[in-house]
Protein backbone atom coordinates (compact mmCIF):
# COMPACT_ATOMS: atom_id res chain seq x y z
CA UNK A 1 0.00 0.00 0.00
CA UNK A 2 2.79 2.10 -0.46
CA UNK A 3 1.99 5.47 -1.98
CA UNK A 4 -1.98 4.70 -1.84
CA UNK A 5 -2.91 7.69 -0.36
CA UNK A 6 -0.22 9.93 -2.84
CA UNK A 7 -2.42 13.12 -3.37
CA UNK A 8 -4.91 12.92 -0.48
CA UNK A 9 -5.71 14.49 2.54
CA UNK A 10 -7.28 12.32 6.02
CA UNK A 11 -8.59 14.44 9.14
CA UNK A 12 -8.24 11.58 12.35
CA UNK A 13 -9.68 12.52 15.00
CA UNK A 14 -8.27 11.05 18.52
CA UNK A 15 -4.66 11.34 17.18
CA UNK A 16 -2.97 12.11 19.91
CA UNK A 17 -2.46 8.66 21.16
CA UNK A 18 -3.31 4.95 20.46
CA UNK A 19 -5.68 4.06 17.08
CA UNK A 20 -5.76 7.52 16.37
CA UNK A 21 -2.17 8.17 16.74
CA UNK A 22 -1.01 5.22 14.47
CA UNK A 23 -3.48 5.37 11.85
CA UNK A 24 -2.34 9.23 11.21
CA UNK A 25 1.14 7.76 11.19
CA UNK A 26 0.59 5.31 8.70
CA UNK A 27 -1.61 7.47 6.45
CA UNK A 28 1.42 9.97 6.37
CA UNK A 29 4.03 6.94 5.39
CA UNK A 30 1.90 5.99 3.15
CA UNK A 31 1.63 9.28 1.13
CA UNK A 32 -1.30 10.69 2.63
CA UNK A 33 -1.30 14.77 4.22
CA UNK A 34 -2.75 14.17 7.60
CA UNK A 35 -4.66 16.74 10.17
CA UNK A 36 -4.31 15.12 13.62
CA UNK A 37 -7.38 16.60 15.42
CA UNK A 38 -7.36 15.91 19.38
CA UNK A 39 -8.49 17.54 22.63
CA UNK A 40 -4.21 17.52 23.52
CA UNK A 41 -1.71 18.84 21.34
CA UNK A 42 -0.38 16.13 18.58
CA UNK A 43 3.14 15.80 17.18
CA UNK A 44 4.29 13.39 14.36
CA UNK A 45 5.77 13.67 11.12
CA UNK A 46 6.12 16.31 8.96
CA UNK A 47 3.09 15.26 6.76
CA UNK A 48 0.68 15.59 9.80
CA UNK A 49 -0.61 18.90 11.03
CA UNK A 50 -1.80 19.44 14.17
CA UNK A 51 -5.26 20.78 15.34
CA UNK A 52 -6.61 20.99 19.02
CA UNK A 53 -9.59 20.79 19.30
CA UNK A 54 -12.97 19.08 20.79
CA UNK A 55 -15.11 17.08 19.00
CA UNK A 56 -17.63 18.48 21.90
CA UNK A 57 -17.41 21.36 20.25
CA UNK A 58 -19.42 22.34 16.80
CA UNK A 59 -17.17 25.90 16.76
CA UNK A 60 -13.95 24.05 17.38
CA UNK A 61 -14.96 21.43 14.59
CA UNK A 62 -15.67 23.90 11.78
CA UNK A 63 -12.42 25.59 12.54
CA UNK A 64 -10.10 22.68 12.74
CA UNK A 65 -12.05 21.44 9.18
CA UNK A 66 -11.25 24.98 7.93
CA UNK A 67 -7.87 25.13 9.05
CA UNK A 68 -7.19 21.48 7.31
CA UNK A 69 -8.53 23.13 4.03
CA UNK A 70 -6.34 26.05 4.38
CA UNK A 71 -3.26 24.18 5.41
CA UNK A 72 -4.16 21.42 2.19
CA UNK A 73 -7.08 22.66 -0.05
CA UNK A 74 -8.79 19.80 0.14
CA UNK A 75 -10.36 16.62 2.51
CA UNK A 76 -10.58 13.09 0.83
CA UNK A 77 -10.77 11.16 4.34
CA UNK A 78 -12.18 11.12 7.35
CA UNK A 79 -11.33 8.41 10.40
CA UNK A 80 -13.20 8.97 13.64
CA UNK A 81 -10.89 7.75 16.42
CA UNK A 82 -11.83 10.08 19.29
CA UNK A 83 -13.84 8.69 22.34
CA UNK A 84 -13.87 8.09 25.49
CA UNK A 85 -14.20 4.93 27.94
CA UNK A 86 -16.61 4.04 30.55
CA UNK A 87 -16.59 1.22 33.33
CA UNK A 88 -20.15 0.03 35.06
CA UNK A 89 -23.35 -1.18 34.74
CA UNK A 90 -26.84 0.62 34.09
CA UNK A 91 -27.24 0.90 37.36
CA UNK A 92 -24.02 2.39 38.47
CA UNK A 93 -23.16 5.24 35.91
CA UNK A 94 -24.51 8.74 35.87
CA UNK A 95 -26.46 10.44 33.89
CA UNK A 96 -23.80 13.59 33.36
CA UNK A 97 -21.47 10.44 32.07
CA UNK A 98 -23.91 9.03 30.02
CA UNK A 99 -24.33 12.43 28.21
CA UNK A 100 -20.66 12.75 28.19
CA UNK A 101 -19.75 9.61 26.48
CA UNK A 102 -22.85 9.81 24.14
CA UNK A 103 -21.17 13.40 22.92
CA UNK A 104 -18.21 12.24 22.23
CA UNK A 105 -17.98 8.82 20.91
CA UNK A 106 -21.59 9.07 18.82
CA UNK A 107 -22.46 13.03 18.64
CA UNK A 108 -19.28 13.88 17.66
CA UNK A 109 -18.80 11.70 14.96
CA UNK A 110 -21.90 13.26 13.96
CA UNK A 111 -20.58 16.63 14.19
CA UNK A 112 -17.54 15.92 12.65
CA UNK A 113 -19.15 13.82 9.10
CA UNK A 114 -21.41 17.54 9.12
CA UNK A 115 -18.60 19.09 8.78
CA UNK A 116 -16.31 17.61 6.89
CA UNK A 117 -18.79 16.12 4.05
CA UNK A 118 -18.66 19.22 1.80
CA UNK A 119 -15.30 18.26 0.99
CA UNK A 120 -15.34 15.12 1.05
CA UNK A 121 -18.23 14.59 -1.70
CA UNK A 122 -15.85 17.17 -3.62
CA UNK A 123 -13.10 14.19 -3.68
CA UNK A 124 -12.61 11.45 -5.97
CA UNK A 125 -12.26 9.14 -3.31
CA UNK A 126 -14.35 10.03 -0.62
CA UNK A 127 -14.32 7.77 2.40
CA UNK A 128 -15.50 7.81 6.02
CA UNK A 129 -14.05 5.26 8.34
CA UNK A 130 -15.32 5.34 12.34
CA UNK A 131 -14.00 3.18 14.63
CA UNK A 132 -16.91 1.18 16.83
CA UNK A 133 -16.00 -1.43 19.35
CA UNK A 134 -16.45 -5.14 19.91
CA UNK A 135 -18.47 -4.68 22.29
CA UNK A 136 -21.21 -3.16 20.11
CA UNK A 137 -21.64 -6.73 19.04
CA UNK A 138 -20.84 -8.86 22.27
CA UNK A 139 -22.12 -8.49 25.56
CA UNK A 140 -19.51 -8.08 28.65
CA UNK A 141 -19.97 -6.75 31.85
CA UNK A 142 -19.64 -3.33 33.27
CA UNK A 143 -19.52 -1.84 29.96
CA UNK A 144 -22.81 -0.91 29.28
CA UNK A 145 -22.48 2.78 28.67
CA UNK A 146 -19.47 2.54 26.47
CA UNK A 147 -20.98 -0.67 24.68
CA UNK A 148 -24.38 1.18 23.69
CA UNK A 149 -22.32 4.50 22.46
CA UNK A 150 -20.46 2.22 20.69
CA UNK A 151 -23.32 0.47 19.42
CA UNK A 152 -25.16 3.46 18.41
CA UNK A 153 -22.02 4.09 15.97
CA UNK A 154 -22.28 0.68 14.36
CA UNK A 155 -25.70 1.38 13.56
CA UNK A 156 -24.84 4.92 12.06
CA UNK A 157 -21.96 3.60 9.77
CA UNK A 158 -24.67 1.77 8.00
CA UNK A 159 -27.14 4.41 7.87
CA UNK A 160 -24.60 6.51 7.07
CA UNK A 161 -23.31 4.10 4.13
CA UNK A 162 -27.12 4.14 2.06
CA UNK A 163 -27.41 7.54 2.76
CA UNK A 164 -23.92 8.51 1.01
CA UNK A 165 -23.74 5.65 -1.43
CA UNK A 166 -25.02 7.54 -4.70
CA UNK A 167 -23.05 10.73 -3.95
CA UNK A 168 -19.35 8.89 -3.97
CA UNK A 169 -18.70 8.54 0.03
CA UNK A 170 -17.78 5.37 1.09
CA UNK A 171 -18.69 4.66 4.69
CA UNK A 172 -17.29 1.95 6.65
CA UNK A 173 -16.21 0.82 10.57
CA UNK A 174 -13.60 -0.78 12.04
CA UNK A 175 -14.54 -2.75 15.12
CA UNK A 176 -11.79 -3.24 17.51
CA UNK A 177 -10.91 -5.72 20.30
CA UNK A 178 -8.85 -5.44 23.56
CA UNK A 179 -6.37 -3.32 22.43
CA UNK A 180 -3.11 -2.09 24.41
CA UNK A 181 -4.16 2.11 24.16
CA UNK A 182 -3.48 4.38 26.88
CA UNK A 183 -7.10 3.94 27.69
CA UNK A 184 -6.98 0.24 28.47
CA UNK A 185 -3.73 0.86 30.44
CA UNK A 186 -4.82 3.58 32.69
CA UNK A 187 -7.99 1.16 33.04
CA UNK A 188 -5.50 -1.43 34.06
CA UNK A 189 -3.77 0.95 36.14
CA UNK A 190 -6.95 1.79 38.39
CA UNK A 191 -7.73 -1.99 38.83
CA UNK A 192 -8.02 -3.56 42.50
CA UNK A 193 -5.45 -5.74 41.01
CA UNK A 194 -3.58 -4.30 38.08
CA UNK A 195 -1.62 -7.57 37.05
CA UNK A 196 -4.64 -9.98 37.55
CA UNK A 197 -7.03 -7.73 35.17
CA UNK A 198 -4.49 -8.03 32.79
CA UNK A 199 -3.59 -11.84 32.77
CA UNK A 200 -7.87 -11.62 32.56
CA UNK A 201 -7.98 -9.55 29.39
CA UNK A 202 -4.90 -11.08 28.02
CA UNK A 203 -7.04 -14.60 28.42
CA UNK A 204 -10.00 -14.00 26.72
CA UNK A 205 -8.08 -13.34 23.31
CA UNK A 206 -7.99 -16.63 21.61
CA UNK A 207 -4.39 -15.34 19.98
CA UNK A 208 -3.36 -14.42 23.76
CA UNK A 209 -2.00 -11.37 23.91
CA UNK A 210 -3.88 -7.76 23.54
CA UNK A 211 -3.94 -6.23 20.03
CA UNK A 212 -1.62 -3.13 19.29
CA UNK A 213 -2.61 0.20 17.87
CA UNK A 214 -0.69 -0.68 14.35
CA UNK A 215 -2.81 -3.50 13.79
CA UNK A 216 -5.83 -1.62 13.81
CA UNK A 217 -4.56 1.12 12.07
CA UNK A 218 -3.94 -0.98 9.13
CA UNK A 219 -7.05 -2.03 8.63
CA UNK A 220 -8.25 1.51 8.61
CA UNK A 221 -6.19 2.33 6.03
CA UNK A 222 -7.36 -0.28 3.57
CA UNK A 223 -10.81 0.88 4.18
CA UNK A 224 -9.75 4.64 3.98
CA UNK A 225 -7.55 3.95 0.55
CA UNK A 226 -8.85 3.78 -2.93
CA UNK A 227 -7.63 0.21 -2.35
CA UNK A 228 -11.05 -0.72 -1.12
CA UNK A 229 -13.25 1.42 -3.57
CA UNK A 230 -15.55 -1.11 -3.93
CA UNK A 231 -15.84 -1.68 0.32
CA UNK A 232 -19.15 0.35 1.86
CA UNK A 233 -21.01 -0.20 4.50
CA UNK A 234 -19.50 -2.82 6.17
CA UNK A 235 -17.22 -3.92 8.73
CA UNK A 236 -13.74 -5.03 9.62
CA UNK A 237 -13.11 -7.05 12.97
CA UNK A 238 -9.93 -6.76 14.60
CA UNK A 239 -10.65 -8.78 18.23
CA UNK A 240 -7.46 -11.22 17.66
CA UNK A 241 -10.72 -13.71 17.80
CA UNK A 242 -12.66 -12.94 21.00
CA UNK A 243 -16.15 -12.50 19.43
CA UNK A 244 -15.73 -15.60 17.26
CA UNK A 245 -13.49 -18.50 18.03
CA UNK A 246 -14.66 -20.72 21.66
CA UNK A 247 -11.64 -22.26 22.28
CA UNK A 248 -11.60 -24.86 25.02
CA UNK A 249 -8.98 -23.82 28.10
CA UNK A 250 -6.85 -27.20 28.91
Amino acid sequence: MAGVFDGMVALVTGAGSGIGAATAELIAKQGGRVAAFDIVNTTGSSQVFSITGDVRDQASIDDGVERTIGEFGRLDVLVNCAGVGSVGDVEEVSDEEWSNVFDVNLFGVVRMVRACLPHIKASPSGAVVNVSSILATIGVPNRACYAASKGALYSLTFAMAADLATQGVRVNCVIPGTIGTPWVERLLGGATDPEGERKRLTARQPLGRLGNPDEVARAIAFLASPDSGFVTGTSLTIDGGMSGLRIPSE
